[in-house]
């Protein structure tokens, strides 16, 4: 007998031009066995089922029920309409599938009557066991309690999954129908307060990155070692909220930078849209922090010497990274008045950048050293030039306080972490917005942006195939020009 319960993932769909990438479909099927995990759901919110043809849907269950290995098969097939749902979901049991997971039915938004019917005609038409799925961020509907109530007294019905983000409504789905149901989570940055709260798992589109380590906190909480599931949990909060804000685009980002190759996401999903340059780059970070993207040896030849270095290349970093004469990169993130976007330059003391340092130093006014603290310049040493004219003293406080030491600190982290080498200068044109008030939010701004910079400029990025790959659909930043 099914029992929904334990770590599931929601499956990415990789495709190829016109159609699923069985080869790619496999291998991520793999990598979620080695993490651990309990089940796997092909076809859901995160597998872009809604961009995917029957045909396609049903290839892309067959192949999760072929490469399942021991995991649970939970096939998701809801659709708009209850008859295509039904179709759907015959498919899904024919093929093997162990459950089924059905969205509410969107677009033609039924009240609570015509949901009832839509989850009872199914139940009444299948056999298959029935995970009812409230996702009201993606189809504008919440599943009311009391009708969850009444379809829990069903025997098709076997669990559901709450991915509203809303603690109160798991609180009473707990409360109301958990002695009949399963209950559980699919919104990654409360899965924590949900198991301690009494849900039986989750099914999560972060899984598909980190599935080891949602494995790690349902264990912990079924040990009852609750700080150690607290203390799992804050270590991948930053990535789960990235996930929860952008759904498939940056799990398939995630996966890419593991060497998990999925490919991008069908239109109209695009990046630098719901998922920003910003957070494609943070993604890559937190995966770093959590140990999933390795370090690699790596060389700097400069000015004759050769230095080495680890750096955490995701597949995209040269081995040797040579001629220092000038290094060019750009970030953009945060929004609003506190947006922050840093161009910089990287090179030799002795080349062109070290020119330009002492010249613009000796010649601008408002150029500026960044420093750690007072009287201690940040190594490699850092030229700061306001992009924007200041013509206040608030705006003057913001662009020389919590500005330049955003770029400060990005600058010594990335030396640290083997990204950048001590013997060269850096030119730094910093945006800050006259009306920016938060300083909090500027530092972290231009700490992130610096950060992106630098590794930008490192690596040669933008490559000439990510710049391909984005040129049709790439937008400013600061103007909409559709």
């Amino acid at each position: 007998m099914f029992e929904l319960k334990g770590v599931n993932v929601a499956l990415a769909t990789p495709f190829t031009k016109d159609s699923v990438d069985k080869e790619a479909f496999k291998n991520l099927i793999h990598y979620c066995k080695e993490q651990g995990v309990h089940g796997i759901v092909p076809c859901g919110s995160t597998g872009e089922f809604s961009s995917m043809t029957f045909e396609e849907k049903k290839k892309a269950i067959e192949i999760a029920v072929e490469e399942a290995q021991g995991m649970k098969v939970i096939a998701g097939t809801g659709d708009s309409g209850t008859d295509k749902t039904i179709a759907m979901t015959r498919a899904a049991q024919d093929i093997g599938a162990d459950a089924c997971l059905v969205v509410t039915p969107f677009y033609m938004k039924p009240a609570d009557k015509g949901m009832f019917e839509h989850f009872a005609t199914l139940e009444e038409s299948v056999e298959l066991p029935i995970i009812l799925y409230n996702i009201p961020p993606l189809t504008g509907v919440t599943l009311p309690w009391k009708v969850v109530e009444d379809l829990a007294e069903l025997e098709g019905i076997v669990g559901i999954k709450d991915s509203s983000g809303n603690m109160s409504y798991i609180m009473t789905l707990l409360e109301k129908v958990s002695s009949r149901i399963n209950v559980v989570c699919g919104w990654d940055e409360i899965v924590l307060p949900s198991l301690a709260a009494g849900a039986h798992g989750m099914i999560l589109a972060s899984a598909n990155i980190v599935g080891d380590y949602w494995l790690k906190i349902y264990n912990a909480m079924q040990n009852k070692e609750y700080e150690k599931a607290v203390e799992i949990q804050r270590k991948i909060q930053k990535l789960a909220r990235i996930i929860c804000a952008t759904g498939a685009l940056g799990t398939k980002a995630g996966l890419n930078y593991l060497g998990v190759k999925v490919g991008k996401c069908r239109k109209p999903l695009m990046i630098g849209d719901t998922l920003s340059y910003e957070n494609k780059e943070e993604i890559r970070i937190e995966l770093e922090k959590l140990g999933k993207i390795k370090a690699e040896e790596i060389t700097f030849e400069l000015e004759g010497k050769e230095i080495q270095s680890r750096f955490t290349t995701a597949g995209i970093t040269p081995a040797v990274i040579g001629d220092f004469s000038l290094k060019i990169g750009e970030a953009l993130c945060g929004e609003g008045a506190e947006v922050a976007h840093i161009d910089l330059l990287i090179g030799e003391r002795k080349g062109p950048v070290g020119e330009a340092y002492a010249i613009v130093l000796a010649s601008d006014k408002n150029a500026l050293q960044a420093i750690l603290e007072p009287n201690v310049l940040v190594k490699p040493n850092t030229l700061i030039i306001p992009t924007v004219k200041m013509k206040d003293m608030r705006h003057a406080s913001i662009v020389y306080g919590p500005a330049q030491a955003g770029v400060a600190k990005a600058v010594a982290d990335s030396v640290q972490d083997g990204i950048l080498p001590e013997d060269v200068m850096l030119i730094a044109n910093v945006f800050v917005h006259p009306s920016a008030s938060n300083r909090k939010q500027v530092y972290i701004n231009n700490y992130k942006a610096t950060r992106h910079a630098i590794r930008r400029a490192m690596e040669g990025r933008p490559t000439k195939e990510e710049i391909m790959e984005v040129k049709d659909n790439a937008r400013h930043p600061f103007r909409y020009c559709p």
